[in-house]
């Protein structure tokens, strides 16, 4: 529909609910002339008369109650909607959606989420935990979490999750049969067990020490595509692994994996939520993001 049209319609259904130009144009806040043209247009376009006129009175014709039976329902519903986005500012509701790779939901995202659903009933919560790439404008995701290198340009990303670090570690078993490496190039003479991604490439093994940094190419002679695999894999004794540090963080406690390399191991900036827009966003995405800086800075 032409925008005007829309405009002119809204025009005639006030006039004719006012049975007046000069309260409809008081309504609206022009002027009744600027009203009284507006449906005079409109009946031209139609090429019917839509308000019988007289010096004391105004009323819908045959043919403008026809189209009032149809028009004053629809506005009505229009509004009530209209009122309920305004009221969706003050109490969020709607469905938020959410993407994450699962080192990130198990980490930081689900504590938010969970917080944010308990404390707000209205909102429908949807987490899709994936580690494969995902554009969230063609999936309708209202947020995606990741590491702040694979973002794209275009999006709008602030930081949620605190630093980060990697490890290299392994079973006492194999440090025991095996020289601890002393620099990254020596990891290359060590079985090692790698990590394939979603996007189907090996992570690789990335190092830095007084601002000089490395990447060793190693040939794993075990290749996993899950976290908890490459935990298990590295606790049986398999060789090396290359994992985020939290991850290693209870086995390295009780005793199950030591850390060597650990002067080369220095921490990076964590995770990034990003969504498209800044203009508007949705009350539930602002709570959201709310939530999972607290947590950072907690």
């Amino acid at each position: 529909m032409d925008p005007r049209r829309f405009s002119d319609l809204i025009i005639f259904s006030r006039v004719a609910e006012a049975r007046s130009f000069t309260a409809a144009a008081r309504s609206l806040g022009v002027t009744q002339s600027a009203v009284s043209q507006t449906v005079k247009r409109l009946e031209g376009e139609l090429g019917i008369r839509l308000l019988s006129r007289s010096t004391r009175s105004l009323t819908a014709t045959a043919a403008g109650e026809q189209l009032l039976t149809t028009l004053v329902p629809n506005l009505t519903e229009l509004d009530a909607k209209l009122a309920e986005l305004e009221r969706l500012r003050e109490e969020p509701g709607g469905r938020l959606r959410v993407t994450c790779g699962k080192h990130a939901a198990d980490t930081l995202v689900w504590p938010a989420f969970s917080r944010l659903i308990g404390a707000h009933p209205g909102i429908d919560g949807e987490l899709s935990v994936d580690d494969r790439y995902v554009d969230i404008v063609a999936e309708r995701f209202d947020i995606g979490i990741r590491m702040r290198d694979h973002l794209e340009m275009d999006m709008i990303s602030v930081p949620v999750g605190p630093p980060l670090r990697t490890v290299v570690v392994g079973a006492p078993q194999y440090l025991d049969a095996f020289t601890s490496p002393g620099t990254p190039r020596e990891v290359s003479r060590h079985r090692c067990i790698g990590f394939r991604n979603a996007g189907g490439s090996l992570s690789p093994w990335s190092f830095e020490k007084n601002g000089h940094t490395e990447t060793v190419k190693v040939t794993p002679s075990i290749v996993v595509n899950d976290g908890d695999a490459l935990v298990a894999a590295a606790c049986a004794g398999m060789g090396l692994a290359y994992m985020l540090e939290d991850i290693a963080a209870p086995f390295l406690e009780d005793g199950r994996l030591a850390e060597v390399l650990a002067d080369w191991s220095s921490s990076f900036p964590g995770y990034h939520a990003f969504y498209s827009s800044r203009r508007h966003p949705p009350r539930a995405v602002t709570l959201f993001l709310d939530l999972l800086r607290q947590d950072t800075s907690a």
